[in-house]
């Protein structure tokens, strides 16, 4: 998150202080930030609060096995599969600004209409980092997909993160949503692209993004994966938006430049992933997430036990009233990680399930049908 918003040099002080019941005194805090009062090893206290860490693995056990993600045993990867594509450098501009991303386009990809995946970072990563972590490209070159991956840089957030929490970059064709749309279009014109099944996914910041993406761009988006992230315009500003990582209500659901609400009735499909052990961005944000679809038509449950070292997960599969899929994953006992990912990447939990693999199966089983 940027640095220079004042508010963030006593944060870590008034969570601490929130999460105790001082309400009074941690405004007063805020207040005391806002007006450029606290000292700087506050503000590095407060920075490592909203940036996800190693701190963010806990050392607690879960299905007897520790829970440091990057300690488990993977699979080795099939580099071989992802070289036979183009990973190439492209950049987009527009009056929001410029951004750098990455294309994968797989080996052979010449004439038939293919799928895109847009692929947002999390804090603190990106492309290349990504791309190695979700191992996407390699999917890509087995089922047939183009993949890009915008790059947010530290010009535009300090740590990196997509601004999520600022109404400028939650709105359709302003800020930040505008670049992603931007570059997403681009794609499609220079590719042999299916129009209908174009997706986007994110981790932590970047599936923030992503769940803002697919309300703003419903023509755009058939359907979105939001891996540890939040719901669309569930903050106005920092402070909000750390209410809303922590587990509070943030900033409420806020009107689209488009003229329609985030708590409306869903338009697109979504599959969300969050670890029930995540202490950057807390689990009831994957509820909320999906509360939109309001009262299911069909609810189930699936408790999948461990296998060959994955983890034990619930999926909840929910069809709105008017149709809409969606499905989310509580991963049991996992951090703030990209659950079934290569360790060469960051934040990346190798134990499983494969959520890669998973949005990949989702998205493809929901076209734009309209």
């Amino acid at each position: 998150m940027k640095q220079n918003e004042g508010f963030l040099n006593s944060m870590h002080e008034a969570m601490a202080l929130l999460r105790n019941g001082g309400a009074t005194e941690a405004t007063e805090v805020i207040q005391r930030a806002l007006r450029g009062e606290a000292g700087g090893a506050a503000r590095e206290s407060a920075i490592r609060d909203i940036t996800p860490g190693a701190a963010d693995f806990p050392s607690a056990r879960a299905n007897g096995k520790p829970a440091d993600a990057r300690v488990r045993p993977h699979a080795k990867v099939d580099v071989d599969v992802e070289e036979r594509g183009h990973f190439s450098t492209l950049s987009y501009s527009n009056a929001a600004g410029r951004r750098q991303y990455r294309l994968y386009v797989p080996a052979g990809a010449t004439g038939e209409p293919l799928p895109l995946i847009v692929m947002l970072h999390g804090c603190t990563q990106d492309a290349n980092d990504f791309a190695r972590g979700t191992q996407m490209n390699a999917l890509a070159e087995r089922h047939r997909c183009l993949i890009a991956y915008p790059v947010q840089p530290r010009e535009a957030n300090q740590s990196k993160c997509w601004n999520w929490f600022k109404p400028a970059d939650q709105q359709r064709e302003r800020g930040e949503p505008s670049l992603i749309a931007g570059i997403t279009r681009e794609i499609i014109a220079a590719h042999p692209v299916d129009p209908a099944r174009v997706y986007v996914a994110g981790m932590s910041a970047g599936g923030a993004m992503a769940a803002i993406m697919l309300d703003a761009y419903p023509d755009l988006y058939a359907a979105a994966g939001v891996h540890s992230g939040l719901p669309a315009r569930c903050a106005h500003d920092l402070p909000s938006a750390l209410a809303a990582m922590k587990g509070g209500k943030g900033g409420g659901a806020r009107r689209s430049a488009g003229g329609h609400a985030s708590a409306g009735a869903p338009r697109r499909p979504m599959i969300v992933f969050h670890g029930d052990a995540d202490t950057t961005v807390h689990i009831t944000n994957a509820t909320r997430l999906v509360k939109n679809f309001g009262v299911p038509t069909n609810v189930s449950r699936e408790a999948r036990a461990s296998q060959a070292g994955q983890r034990t997960c619930t999926i909840a599969r929910l069809v709105s009233g008017g149709g809409v899929d969606a499905e989310v994953w509580t991963l049991h006992g996992a951090a703030h990680a990209w659950s079934g990912g290569n360790p060469q990447g960051s934040y990346t939990d190798p134990s499983g399930p494969d959520a890669s693999a998973e949005m990949l199966r989702f998205f493809l089983d929901h076209p734009r049908r309209d």
